[in-house]
């Protein structure tokens, strides 16, 4: 075999990282939306009320966000595989601990320490993979993950309310027990060690971002049940925004700080993470929506409603690694642009059609669009990401996208949740429709800006270097690890 094809070709060390890897992001994306049609069985079992069933999403979400920039720098410090171990040993626990939950505060709390375990090991995942993966290979490799956590994303809904239907509510949990102890050891003994040389942990920015996302985000979860004009919705926002714009002075006047604010002088940085922003205020928000429309108008089970947005949430484990390879051809401006415009013209085809009586063969063609939408974004956008900044900053980098990713999903179901408030409401599957609509085109026009927006991407995305220099322990060498099968 020559050098070249060693290059380009998936060696078993790259295989093992892109499998491990992209396990451990489907499980943690998928937690995002999971307990949301299971929400009635756990009201019946444990009590509580509402707002208390609120948290049981809004804490999960709440924690990821805001730690996310965190458990990225912990992972530059103290060494990825190590901290990813670390961080799926956590979320492991923690799911275990809400599936034995015996009332709402303690499965609260759970979820809350879900989410620490999530914030740490999500934003690793990108940097591991790409560090094992040659660079010919890496759109391919970047589009599988990529598939997979668009997946998990999209079909919350269906795994949690077919788990709840058919077996019991504490089952979306206990399906992560398995799964997280399998991971652990084959962490350990497939992936390779590495660090960012040189790295600090930025405690003045940490607590800066981390307390002003927590403002922000408590502040989006919280408007739709206190109020966007309550003191504790305007104190969220007015004093998370003050701790944000300390983050940005102190990233620009800090020596060492944890997310430098030149990075967001490359217009490829800048375009490509308000794009993802606003690509999850619209889509993640949307999603909410529709499936609790199929649900309460169309009258459906939560697995029903599941299987019948399967042209959407399904597309992308068949269209985004075709969308990956393409993006290695012609670059990935053009993906992601065409990805984001494809969504936002599926959303606002549903925007149109949606009626009380609308037709499943109505609503097939925006859901067959969204779908292709969505892969074709998620497949180069994480190889866009990564290829925009220098090796030592690629921990900062991921960790910055999930993050407002994540504040994005945040938004968007706030968001749409108050024009739904304000145009409509429960009372009646007219009023469902009729709150329904104008925020699914609320959505359209934010996926439509987060496609000008991808404008702002290089017209090339250049393969982004393997992270180094790095301390490689020999466990993780071809040598030392057969390839896979």
């Amino acid at each position: 075999m020559n050098t070249h094809d060693t290059d380009t070709k998936l060696q078993g060390p790259a295989v093992w990282a892109l499998v491990l890897t992209g396990v451990a992001s489907f499980m943690a994306a998928l937690d995002n939306l999971v307990v949301t049609t299971a929400l009635p069985a756990i009201r019946e079992d444990l009590g509580g009320r509402l707002e208390d069933l609120e948290w049981t999403v809004n804490a999960y979400t709440l924690t990821f966000a805001v730690l996310l920039m965190f458990g990225a720098a912990l992972g530059d410090r103290f060494g990825r595989r190590r901290l990813f171990i670390a961080g799926l040993a956590i979320f492991t626990g923690a799911s275990a601990a809400a599936a034995l939950s015996p009332g709402i505060d303690a499965l609260i709390a759970a979820r809350a320490v879900q989410g620490v375990g999530a914030a740490i090991m999500m934003p690793l995942t990108l940097t591991l993979l790409t560090a094992a993966v040659p660079a010919a290979r890496r759109g391919m490799a970047l589009g599988i993950y990529g598939a997979v956590t668009g997946l998990a994303v999209a079909s919350g809904p269906l795994i949690g309310g077919s788990l709840t239907e058919h077996i019991s509510w504490q089952w979306i949990f206990w399906l992560n027990v398995p799964i997280g102890l399998a991971l652990i050891p084959l962490a350990r003994l497939r992936l390779a060690e590495s660090t960012a040389p040189g790295a600090r942990l930025d405690v003045p920015g940490t607590l800066l971002i981390s307390g002003g996302l927590f403002g922000i985000v408590y502040a989006l979860v919280n408007a739709n049940s206190e109020g966007w004009t309550s003191a504790p919705v305007l104190t969220g926002l007015i004093v998370g925004a003050a701790l944000v714009g300390g983050f940005i002075h102190h990233g620009f006047n800090n020596a060492n700080p944890m997310l430098p604010m030149r990075l967001f002088q490359d217009r490829g940085f800048l375009g490509i993470n308000i794009a993802s922003l606003l690509m999850f205020l619209g889509m993640f928000g949307s999603i909410f929506l529709l499936s609790q429309f199929l649900q309460g108008v169309a009258g459906y089970s939560p697995t029903e409603a599941g299987l019948r947005m399967l042209p959407w949430t399904g597309m992308p484990m068949i269209v985004a690694p075709l969308a990956g390879i393409l993006s290695d051809r012609i670059g990935g401006r053009p993906v992601v642009a065409a990805g984001l415009a494809f969504q936002a013209l599926g959303l606002g085809w549903f925007a149109a059609v949606l009626s009380t009586d609308v037709s499943y063969a109505a609503q097939l063609p925006p859901l067959i669009l969204s779908g292709i939408g969505m892969a074709l974004y998620f497949a180069p956008a994480a190889n866009v990401l990564m290829s925009t900044v220098a090796p030592a900053d690629q921990g900062k980098a991921s960790g910055t996208n999930n993050a407002l990713r994540e504040v994005g999903g945040a938004l968007g179901v706030a968001v749409l949740a108050s024009v739904f408030s304000a145009q409509g409401g429960y009372e009646s599957p007219q009023t469902f429709t009729d709150g329904t609509i104008p925020a699914l085109w609320i959505g359209a026009g934010a996926v439509a800006l987060a496609a000008a927006f991808a404008l702002l991407l290089p017209r090339r995305t250049k393969p982004s270097p393997v992270p180094a220099p790095v301390a490689v322990e020999a466990v993780a060498t071809p040598e030392k690890v057969p390839a896979a099968g």
